[in-house]
């Protein structure tokens, strides 16, 4: 497909090294010279320098012939104008912006006649989302949930103590008492497709996938409690703090929130009532002890800093803090924290960029799509959700016989409410939902593509 990215920062540098690996054609405009010198350098795709939404530069651009739109630049106002040009040019365009004010997202909304709006992305709400069901459902490092909530994929790391580490997958299950499947494993920055007699050690994180009692079961097995967070520290006031503050309080947590601008401070104090704001420095261990680190239930580091954000989480584990989520906004920055304890890393413009990428391919194959697309183990692995209907090859033909492509393995089948790991003897029928993971991004945009 014809792709245009209309600003080139965090979340349009992501996109175009994912949808250029899946082989679009795509030009990026920008103002910024140096930004667009260093997407020729990295990507091979066309770039422009101008106002992106300018009808001359949409033009330019080849607007008439595209076939999406993606307005991501640091201004909504842009985005919105960019995208209301672009479709004016071109009525069969899709468009997608990225909108972070409320006020905004609620006009798009009501008035989609006048904001002719495929999708519109917020990075900051979709990051607090994600950090409150992790808050919700505590004991996982990260929750992909599939087949409505009935199968999911979640990480967990392997710590010296635990009855993981030096245990062969072969004899997992036996160990552990309870039927789960190691899909992949992030060791020392590099993802794995483990075969059977591979051995976990210590500092590995691991994506298991299971039924959701077999989850619990291995959550109460691996000694890991799950009781509910009752109290979070935030540190940092900006945006995704106040979407998080206000989920949180909503769901009846006690939620204290440290930023050093009194004027923001000020402002959390009228927009979130129900939470205490605490103007000073989440950096000084003075400041977090009189907060009570030692007592909380949860911790969530957002400011704008990720060494600053790593810095808090490391300290808050050694306070022994049960749950912590440290917010990078640099993707690469989790290849360090990989060696350190810093809890659940979510990077706002990587779930934001999957769920735009997840856009794309449903566009591309409207037969036989992906339900959902998940970027696990770093981004390096994708869980991707099909749904079997009458076009779906082999059904009915034993897993043993059904010959896949390598480096892809099935992970789950879910038929009516029930959902199962399979073996051998396993088979797909239509209706049913499977999650198929693979270490080839991109490779999968059908379900028929998982086969040999």
């Amino acid at each position: 497909m014809k792709i245009i990215i209309a600003g080139g920062g965090k979340i349009g540098m992501t996109l175009a090294h994912q949808l250029t690996k899946e082989g679009h054609d795509l030009t990026i405009i920008d103002q910024r010279t140096s930004v667009l010198e260093y997407a020729q350098e990295q990507f091979d795709t066309m770039t422009l320098t101008g106002n992106c939404a300018s009808r001359t530069t949409l033009l330019d651009a080849g607007i008439r012939d595209a076939d999406l739109l993606i307005a991501a630049t640091g201004a909504d106002e842009t985005n919105l104008l960019t995208c209301m040009t672009a479709h004016g040019l071109n009525k069969e365009l899709h468009t997608i912006a990225r909108v972070r004010n409320p006020e905004y997202t609620e006009q798009v909304m009501t008035m989609p006649e006048t904001f002719p709006l495929s999708l519109t992305v917020n990075p900051e709400r979709r990051t607090a989302l994600e950090m409150e069901r992790l808050l919700k459902y505590p004991g996982f490092l990260r929750r992909d949930t599939f087949a409505k909530g009935r199968a999911e994929i979640v990480e967990l790391r392997v710590e010296e103590e635990s009855i993981l580490c030096n245990t062969t997958l072969s004899s997992l299950n036996q160990k552990l008492g309870c039927h789960v499947l190691v899909c992949a494993v992030l060791r020392s920055g590099q993802a794995i497709t483990p075969k059977g007699d591979f051995s976990l050690a210590e500092g590995d994180r691991i994506f298991v996938t299971a039924p959701k009692d077999q989850l619990t079961r291995l959550l109460k097995k691996l000694g890991i409690i799950t009781r509910r967070v009752r109290n979070v520290i935030l540190c940092g006031g900006g945006k995704v703090c106040l979407y998080l503050a206000s989920f949180l309080t909503t769901e009846g947590m006690d939620v204290t929130v440290i930023e050093k601008d009194p004027v923001r401070c000020r402002e959390l104090s009228e927009l979130l009532p129900a939470a205490s704001i605490i103007c000073a420095n989440c950096t000084d261990k003075s400041v977090l002890e009189s907060q009570g680190i030692r007592r909380t239930d949860a911790l969530v580091t957002l400011t704008g800093q990720d060494e600053t954000n790593m810095v808090i989480s490391l300290y808050a584990d050694s306070c022994g803090v049960p749950h912590i989520i440290t917010k990078l906004s640099h993707v690469e920055n989790t290849v360090i924290g990989d060696a350190m304890n810093l809890g659940s890393m979510l990077s706002p413009r990587e779930l934001c960029a999957n769920d735009i990428v997840r856009y794309v391919r449903a566009m591309e194959n409207q037969t036989g799509a992906a339900i959902s697309v998940h970027a696990i183990a770093d981004g390096q692995v994708e869980a991707v959700e099909f749904l079997v209907d009458a076009t779906t090859a082999r059904r009915g033909v034993p897993l043993r016989e059904m010959k896949l492509k390598p480096d892809v393995l099935l992970a789950s089948i879910t038929r009516g409410s029930r959902t199962h790991i399979p073996n051998g003897d396993s088979f797909i029928d239509v209706g049913d939902t499977v999650v198929v993971v693979t270490g080839k991004r991109g490779s999968l945009q059908q379900i028929n593509d998982i086969f040999a």
